[in-house]
């Protein structure tokens, strides 16, 4: 069996901007100018300790023209940091915008795309969370805490920068008091934070898809009595996330740390300053232009700490996209058709209309060593019309996807016209070979807005034709109003046979070659069933017709049955 990758829980966040960088290389002007109006603004703030440290040093030697300078000097550099400031946020958040949003598209066409395997394979709450949940934190950092992270390391730069033009003795202290002590905070609390952060966000997508599984299957739990089990299964998923989020608070609490650090600090420089300033070696401006640089800086380190958590919390969840992003990015060896580089049909192979569908010595397995399907061998003519039986487990529904190209084989091959199904396009594979599950999928609104989810938009008109030609133009009617009848996400207010009727109008809209029904009749009212049975027979005309069926009476209608027993075909007739 070809293996199909897997998402990690809990990826590595190593270089995971290095690894975001070819998502944001498009922006990079953008960023580009978002940095070096930053960088602007950053420089004007740092440079008012200095104008302040001059002005004392006027006041100190009775310089009344010098001082005015420096007051005047303050306030452009007041106007200069505001306008800046608010230019670089606005090109900032811009900026950050538009590179969230081409991860959204990203994740969500890479998701549309994936092998089916891969989804069936994944917890629908954990997809559901990396492609919502954490991409609108990370749109939320980017508005909000970004640009603060950005001016915070600006900052830190400039203001060495300043000190050691002031005095290179003084910065030296500064350095020997504050740099280690903040080196040793931070690396305890990265070495806390990491698996502490990556622990909290696998624990709540574990949540999610919990919950989902409540809202999937709610009335099985109900009917079968099992909510109490499902209760206590997500009290406890939902206690681990507690305890998981409760170490990414203690994680943060070392930070606070960070305080006793400045402190000492400050003491140090006032000592220092003090000594260095009675001395002559340095002007009382210049132990004024520290004390307030350092208390800026110090300032920023303690935004800086309150910025952290969420900046982990974000590079967890941009670790996470780029999981998924890298992991159903295209390749080949995977479960899923080849795709072709014309995603359109368009330029790509084009089949016949109508055209013979071959499977030959098709193997294929979930778990190594044992498999679904061994060896299974089947030609269908144009137009033929043809029962697929068997038992529960005897591989039916496996074959379905295997010849539709929504499983590719791990060996042997499915053809249709000839072409195999992994080297068409998906829209031609899509145009000639459609498959309608058991299960068929509602989205919200109307009956006609769920009647358009094919290819082409169809218009009210063309659907209204579909409907009347298939025969169900009574049973819309008698629905409250008609095609626009609002029907909702949930399949409540339709039985299962009409959710079929449904999946049967869609395929009629398509036209394709090869129509394959999973279980179509199956769990339905008589009625219904006819009434299916007949909108098929309608539907066919000259195209393949592949049933999946349990029904004796819907069996009967087929003239060729192929029987399916111990993952092999048994029989024809």
């Amino acid at each position: 069996m070809a293996e199909h990758q897997r998402l990690t829980a809990t990826p590595d966040q190593r270089r995971v901007l290095r690894r975001a960088w070819p998502h944001m290389r498009p922006e990079r002007r953008g960023i580009t100018l978002a940095l070096l109006a930053g960088a602007a603004a950053t420089a004007t703030t740092v440079a008012v300790p200095a104008v302040i440290g001059a002005g004392v040093d006027q006041i100190l030697q009775r310089d009344r023209t010098g001082l005015f300078t420096a007051v005047a000097a303050l306030t452009v550099l007041a106007l200069l940091r505001l306008v800046l400031f608010r230019r670089s946020e606005l090109l900032l958040i811009a900026v950050g915008e538009r590179v969230v949003r081409g991860l959204r598209e990203l994740a969500v066409t890479r998701l549309s795309r994936a092998p089916l395997r891969f989804l069936e394979g994944h917890p629908s709450g954990d997809l559901l969370r990396r492609t919502t949940t954490e991409i609108a934190d990370l749109a939320n950092f980017v508005r909000g805490q970004l640009p603060d992270v950005l001016t915070v390391a600006a900052y830190l730069l400039f203001t060495t920068v300043l000190l050691l033009t002031y005095s290179p003795l003084l910065t030296l202290a500064l350095a020997l008091v504050f740099v280690p002590a903040i080196v040793c905070v931070l690396r305890l609390f990265k070495k806390a934070a990491n698996p502490a952060f990556a622990a909290e966000a696998a624990a709540a997508g574990t949540v999610a898809t919990t919950y989902r599984e409540l809202v999937q299957s709610r009335e099985m739990l109900q009917t079968g009595g099992g909510i109490g089990f499902w209760r206590e299964r997500f009290l406890a998923d939902n206690e681990r996330r507690y305890l998981a989020a409760r170490r990414s608070q203690r994680s943060l609490f070392l930070i606070s740390l960070a305080r006793i650090v400045q402190s000492l600090t400050t003491a140090v420089l006032l000592l220092a300053g003090g000594w260095l300033a009675a001395r002559g070696s340095i002007s009382v401006g210049t132990v004024v232009v520290f004390i307030l640089a350092t208390r800026q800086l110090f300032d920023s380190a303690a935004q800086a700490s309150n910025l952290v958590g969420q900046v982990q919390i974000s590079l967890v969840g941009l670790a996470r996209l780029l999981d998924l992003l890298t992991t159903t990015a295209p390749r080949a060896g995977l479960h899923a058709p080849r795709r072709a580089p014309d995603n359109t049909g368009r330029g790509g192979t084009v089949t016949a209309e109508r055209g013979v569908l071959e499977i030959e010595d098709l193997h294929y397995s979930y778990v190594t060593g044992t498999e679904v399907l061994g060896g299974i061998s089947v030609r269908v003519e144009p137009g033929e019309r043809v029962g697929l039986v068997g038992p529960t487990g005897s591989g039916k529904t496996t074959l379905a996807k295997l010849m539709t190209g929504l499983y590719a084989p791990d060996s042997g091959t499915v053809r249709y016209d000839g072409h195999d199904l992994a080297d068409l396009a998906p829209a031609e594979l899509r145009r000639r070979i459609v498959l309608i599950p058991q299960r068929v999928h509602m989205i919200e609104g109307t009956l006609l807005d769920n009647l358009r989810l094919v290819p082409g938009d169809p218009d009210e008109r063309s659907i209204a034709e579909a409907v009347e030609h298939l025969g169900l133009a009574d049973w819309t009617g008698s629905l409250d109003e008609g095609l626009h009848t609002a029907l909702g996400r949930g399949t409540g207010r339709l039985s299962a046979g009409e959710l079929q009727l449904i999946g049967l109008v869609r395929a009629a809209l398509l036209d394709p070659a090869v129509l394959v029904l999973d279980e179509a009749t199956a769990d339905i009212d008589p009625d219904t069933a006819r009434t299916l049975e007949t909108a098929i027979d309608t539907l066919r005309a000259d195209r393949t017709l592949i049933v999946i069926a349990h029904r004796e009476a819907t069996i009967k209608r087929l003239p060729r049955i192929i029987r399916l027993d111990e993952n092999a075909l048994i029989a024809q007739n």
